[in-house]
């Protein structure tokens, strides 16, 4: 049975492991990946529009990896619209990339898991197996983090390479043309930021469970034997 002290790092390990799992589960729910200001091009090259005026041009998306909103303002008020990724604006994308990022969540699920379970296993028992051990839980950790990190990547590559915005501000635009104008992340993004970083945080609670605590020694008295004793 592993002591007291590797107990509670191990307790942490999984604590960390299982918030991962949750965060990206949140993440993949909340359509809030990325928001943007969105221009209606048309709308301003039809009326001329100046600086000032353009406020009146200027609307709201924000999205996640399969639904999100978009507001047009296109010079009568806004309007607002529901859309779905899949699975017909899937095909406007680049839809290998896009459901790499979703199979890589997917995939980092699983194994946060897997580092969670190995960190569990330690904290009952001393494994038999070096891989099963703390060289274990470091190796499952740094697989899960490493591929939230390219599944974050990947959308950062999606927005920036391939115009995922613009592509999604267009879908079944027939007659208005949108520009993107802001861009930022929003908090899905940062929630699968911060599971990478759980991971990395158990990097260092392993490696301090490692630490080999200090022995109390206790003194042990001498006993003396005196000729009184001997004759008694």
């Amino acid at each position: 049975m592993p002591g007291w002290f590797k107990k509670v790092w191990y307790g942490l390990a999984s604590l960390l492991s299982f918030s991962s799992f949750i965060l990206i589960i949140v993440a993949l729910a909340v359509p809030h990946w990325l928001s943007g200001k969105i221009l209606c091009q048309t709308g301003v090259d039809l009326v001329n529009a100046t600086d000032p005026e353009l406020v009146k041009f200027i609307g709201d998306i924000y999205y996640g990896l399969f639904r999100g909103c978009k507001v047009r303002q296109c010079g009568l008020g806004g309007r607002q619209s529901q859309f779905t990724i899949f699975p017909q604006l899937v095909k406007e994308l680049n839809a290998g990339l896009h459901v790499m990022i979703l199979l890589l969540l997917f995939l980092a699920l699983a194994l946060a898991l897997v580092s969670m379970g190995f960190a569990i296993l330690n904290m009952i028992q001393v494994p038999y197996k070096a891989v099963n051990g703390p060289g274990g839980i470091c190796l499952w950790n740094v697989l899960a983090g490493g591929v939230v990190a390219l599944a974050i990547t990947s959308f950062m590559a999606a927005v920036k390479f391939h115009d995922l915005t613009e592509r999604i501000a267009n879908f079944q635009e027939r007659l208005f043309r949108f520009v993107v104008v802001e861009e930022q992340y929003e908090e899905s993004f940062w929630i699968c930021v911060a599971s990478a970083s759980a991971h990395a945080a158990n990097l260092v609670v392993v490696a301090i469970s490692q630490i080999p605590l200090p022995e109390i020694k206790t003194k042990v008295e001498e006993a003396t034997v005196t000729a009184e004793d001997i004759l008694y």
